[in-house]
Formats: C-alpha cells, sequence, structure tokens
C-alpha cells in the first residue's frame, strides 16, 4: 500500500465529515426560515398542513445550488486547517508532497459535485420550482380541499355562507356550525347546527353538507313569517367550484433546463429583451456550476493561517466570497437581462476577476516562500482584538 494512496484516503475522510454536515446545516437552516412563512401561508388559506412538506420537497434544489458550492468549499478548507494546525501539512509538504498533489481528493470532490450541481440547476430545480408554483397556485383556487377558516365567514359560491366555532380533519368535521343560502328568486335558507360534515356523492361536481341536530329557518317572498323547524340531520347539497387550470411549465426561463434554454434562445420568434433574458439566466447557471472550479484553490489559501496564530479568519472570509459573487451573479443576470450589458460580459466578467483573485491567493500560499494572502488582514484582526480586550479591561478597572 503507498503512502499516497493512505494520504488519499485520509484527506477523503477529513473533507467528508465537514462537508456533509455543512451541507446539511445549509440546508436545514434555509427549510427552517422558509417553513415557518410556508406554515403562516398555508394556515392563513386554510390549506392542509401536509402541503408545507410537499412545498419545503421542491426548494430543496434551489437550496442545495448554493448549499453544495459552500458545502465544499468548507469542507476542504476545514480540512487543510486541521492540517496546519496540528502541523501535519507541514510533515506533509516537507516529505514531497505539494499543494497540487493534496489537492487531488478535493478536485475528485469538486469533479462530482459539479455534475450533481449541473443536474440539479440545469434539470431538477426548474421543474421542481414549476410543482412549487403550481401548489401555490392550487393552494389559493381551491383545488387542494382548503381547510374551512375557522371563526370567520366563508363564502361558499356566491350565495352561500359558512361560519364554525372549531373544526377538525382538515376542515371536514364541524362545530357550532352557521349556514345560510340564497336563491336568485330571493329564497333563503339558514341554519345552525352543533355539528356539521362534508360528504362526497357519485356526482363530483357536488357535496354535501350534513348537518346534525340543529334549528332551520327558511324563508321565501310568499311567507308571511319564515318557517322554523328542528332537525336531527339535514342535507344540504353544495356545488364544487370549478377551478382555473393551472399553465404550462416555462412561463418564466427559470423553469425551463437547459436544453429547452438553449432552444428558447434561438427561437426566431423571440424579442431582443426575451433573448437577453434566456441569454442571461443560460450563462448565470453555467458560470454558477463552473465557479465550484475555483473552490478547493479558495478554500486551501484561505485554510492556512499565519504562523503561531489559530485564528478563523478564513472561514469567515471564505463564506463571504462565495455569498458575495453569488449575490454579484444575480445582479449581473439583472443587468444581462434588462439589455443595458451584453449578458456574456455581465457575467464572465466578474467570474474572471474573481478567478484571477483566487489564482493569486493560491500561488501566494503554494509557491511564495512564507506567502500568507490572508496574512495582512490576520495582524489586522489580532491588533483590532487586542485593542477591543484593552478597551475593556479599562473599563472594568475604571467601574472597580
Amino acid at each position: 500500500m503507498s503512502i499516497g494512496s493512505s494520504i488519499d484516503r485520509y484527506l477523503a475522510k477529513l473533507v467528508f465529515v465537514p462537508l456533509m454536515a455543512t451541507l446539511v446545516l445549509a440546508a436545514m437552516l434555509l427549510l427552517l426560515d422558509k417553513m415557518l412563512r410556508l406554515f403562516d401561508f398555508v394556515v392563513t388559506l386554510g390549506g392542509p398542513v401536509n402541503i408545507v412538506w410537499q412545498m419545503l420537497a421542491n426548494l430543496i434544489p434551489e437550496y442545495l445550488s448554493l448549499g453544495i458550492p459552500i458545502g465544499l468549499m468548507l469542507g476542504i478548507l476545514l480540512a487543510f486547517r486541521k492540517l496546519a494546525l496540528s502541523s501535519e501539512l507541514d510533515t506533509l509538504r516537507a516529505v514531497g508532497l505539494g499543494y497540487g498533489r493534496l489537492l487531488r481528493v478535493p478536485y475528485m470532490y469538486t469533479i462530482a459535485l459539479m455534475i450533481i450541481n449541473l443536474a440539479i440547476v440545469g434539470f431538477l430545480q426548474p421543474r421542481a420550482r414549476y410543482a412549487y408554483e403550481e401548489l401555490r397556485f392550487e393552494l389559493r383556487s381551491g383545488a387542494l380541499g382548503a381547510s374551512i377558516k375557522v371563526g370567520e365567514f366563508n363564502k361558499l359560491g356566491k350565495r352561500m355562507t359558512l361560519r364554525v366555532d372549531r373544526s377538525d380533519d382538515e376542515g371536514r368535521h364541524l362545530h357550532g356550525v352557521f349556514f345560510r343560502a340564497e336563491t336568485k328568486d330571493g329564497k333563503t335558507l339558514a341554519a345552525t347546527a352543533d355539528l356539521g360534515a362534508f360528504l362526497a356523492t357519485d356526482d363530483p361536481d357536488t357535496i354535501i353538507l350534513r348537518l346534525t341536530n340543529g334549528r332551520l329557518v327558511h324563508d321565501e317572498p310568499g311567507f308571511t313569517v319564515p318557517r322554523v323547524l328542528t332537525f336531527q340531520n339535514h342535507d344540504v347539497p353544495i356545488p364544487v367550484p370549478a377551478v382555473a387550470t393551472f399553465r404550462g411549465r416555462g412561463d418564466g426561463n427559470q423553469e425551463l433546463t437547459i436544453p429547452e434554454l438553449v432552444r428558447h434562445g434561438k427561437a426566431a420568434n423571440l424579442s431582443e429583451r426575451e433573448r437577453d433574458t434566456s441569454l442571461a439566466n443560460f450563462h448565470f447557471r453555467i458560470v454558477e456550476v463552473v465557479m465550484m472550479l475555483l473552490l478547493p484553490l479558495l478554500a486551501v489559501a484561505l485554510a492556512v493561517p499565519p504562523k503561531r496564530s489559530t485564528s478563523g479568519l478564513g472561514i469567515f472570509l471564505g463564506i463571504v466570497m462565495v455569498v458575495t459573487y453569488h449575490k454579484v451573479n444575480q445582479y449581473a443576470e439583472h443587468m444581462g437581462a434588462q439589455g443595458r450589458i451584453d449578458p456574456v460580459i455581465a457575467l464572465w466578467t466578474p467570474f474572471l476577476l474573481f478567478a484571477a483573485l483566487i489564482v493569486w491567493m493560491y500561488w501566494t500560499l503554494a509557491h511564495k516562500p512564507g506567502g500568507q494572502p490572508i496574512g495582512a488582514l490576520e495582524r489586522a484582526f489580532a491588533r483590532a482584538g487586542k485593542a477591543v480586550g484593552s478597551l475593556l479591561r479599562l473599563r472594568r478597572g475604571a467601574s472597580a
């Protein structure tokens, strides 16, 4: 068994644990933040709670497209930081293993995750986004069988009103029911009941509201006084409202897969604005994936702190740089879609500048004797930390 293969396996284990932990943590944080808003949205519209999980599942590809690069960068960074702080990195370099050789395993992870991320942003995310929008539409339109809103007057069609004090089983079993219906010729029917339940019928366009233990008031224009009666069970047929059909996929470029986006961008009947929008979205996706090739170099450049330093500044800078680059790309896509800048220039210029900065940082660390790309920042933060510590000690001394 060669030393190189043993080191590769060791590096693979060091990278894998923080990579997966960061990826899962980032996805969970993003999903938890969205979950609270989705619960509020679904409850407000009276929809079944299980729709929240379906909507969250369709958001996972979108969050993974950003979580994968961050997880990859932090996985490599934390692995090399551990090697640097334990002096194992110095030992490996002393036996002739340079940074280029040590990056072999990180680049294996990178290539594999690049392929996964390309599949996500190019094929899975557009379809998941469409499915998410379809669920939102169906929830708003009532196609999902939205629950009755408790304590409010619910409109069942144009001339039917229902109010309940409490509901169970996603609105199918009701307590404390008030129901009122009116016909075009002025007839009215109002009822109160202890219990109510929705029942299916053989007619898919009609459901039955069965009221139990209640009182009914029936009035018509020809009646001198309304009729009042009590009942044990009373069935009220309710027509199911027609639900509009959701639009087809592809209303926006973000719902198109990469092959569909290319075909759409080449269509002869497109305006210049639509062509710019398609081109900007295409290059945005490609740049986001290709950028992952730079992450191992960035991670290593930020992972190795100056000698006799254990500062975690590199971790903070790495996250800031990746997120900032993502936001710059989003702004560049917007500019390119508006036609203010050529989409190719708008998206690839930040990439080239980002690549130049990362290559310089890596070259400074790997090939310049004593080079430390973030050494000046480390020293500045160290001086700032000492100044703050001195100020706090003076304050404590003055208060004593």
